[in-house]
């Protein structure tokens, strides 16, 4: 199995500190540069899980790079360049403590507090007589409070608002961007037989505009279904084929697993984390139509210092 980044230790140029989260880790350098190095960790119910998965951290950053390049007309973004393939170099922002969660489908999140009778998600409704996976009438906002430790929290439109968390007028920016993005992203999707089923965008402050931050319809941040066969998979109350992490957090909860007090990780087999890299490597290929092309991992954090610093002397 090929070598996975777990975790890093770098010393870039003009380096002032560094942030760990629970995949990126985050490089400030002066003049207000960040590099983010998309580690291979994986995440599910806001625990790390304890293998890495090999090649995750270069699908994640290269996907990532395809769509902020692809939405710069909708949204300035952080982004500069990406040296690496694990790797992306951006402005620093002052982050917006708002996830803004956009659903087109009844899935996930939305789909479990449904099932526990919630017609009410975020101070928005739900219709009645919907079943797992159906298309909501149009996309929904659910935005969460972004927490510094643990879980991020559901907040309503209204309390983001009250508890002036983010000025009305950026709220309603953040809203106006984040459907146009998920239209774009609903568009590129389908165009490659998939359908977006939900996602989430960061957003942060910079010269005083407001600019898309972060990594946007990863596999990580973004759920996909596949479109064929979607409508008769719902018909037969089936499940529905999808390319996400969600398949992943599915393994925890069959392995009784899902972050709560007294549980504990389950032993991640090799043969299952192969699969988890073959996931993610296949939704690289099906939303880029590309061939994934494998970076070098013999020695990783070698190959990313050398690039990182070579890109640092062009800026």
């Amino acid at each position: 199995m090929s070598n996975a980044i777990i975790k890093t230790d770098f010393n870039f140029p003009g380096q002032k500190a560094v942030y760990k989260g629970k995949v990126r880790d985050v490089y400030t350098l002066e003049n207000d540069i960040l590099v983010m190095v998309a580690s291979d960790r994986i995440s599910a119910f806001d625990h790390i899980l304890p293998k890495g998965i090999p090649h995750k951290g270069q699908v994640l950053n290269q996907v990532a790079t395809l769509f902020l390049n692809a939405t710069k007309d909708i949204v300035p973004n952080w982004l500069i360049g990406t040296p690496d393939p694990a790797v992306a170099v951006g402005y620093a922002c002052d982050p917006v403590r708002v996830e803004m969660v956009i659903r087109g489908y009844l899935a996930g999140h939305s789909a479990r507090e449904y099932k526990l009778g919630k017609r009410e998600l975020c101070g928005v409704a739900l219709p009645d007589g919907m079943k797992e996976n159906d298309k909501f009438p149009a996309p929904i906002i659910t935005p969460a409070s972004k927490a510094e430790e643990g879980h991020d929290e559901d907040i309503s439109r209204e309390e983001i608002i009250a508890q002036n968390i983010v000025p009305e007028a950026i709220y309603v920016q953040m809203e106006n961007y984040t459907r146009a993005l998920f239209q774009r992203g609903t568009e590129m999707a389908a165009a490659r037989g998939l359908i977006l089923v939900d996602t989430k965008y960061e957003f942060g402050i910079r010269n005083g505009e407001v600019v898309l931050i972060d990594e946007i319809h990863t596999p990580d941040s973004s759920r996909y279904f596949y479109a064929e066969g979607y409508q008769e998979r719902q018909d037969n109350n089936e499940p529905q084929k999808q390319l996400s992490k969600e398949f992943v957090r599915q393994w925890l909860i069959e392995n009784n697993f899902q972050g709560l007090d007294g549980q504990t990780m389950p032993v991640m087999p090799d043969d299952f984390v192969q699969v988890v890299t073959e996931r993610y490597i296949e939704l690289y290929e099906r939303i880029t139509g590309n061939d994934f092309e494998e970076a070098d991992t013999s020695n990783i954090e070698g190959r990313i210092q050398a690039n990182v610093e070579a890109f640092l002397k062009t800026l």
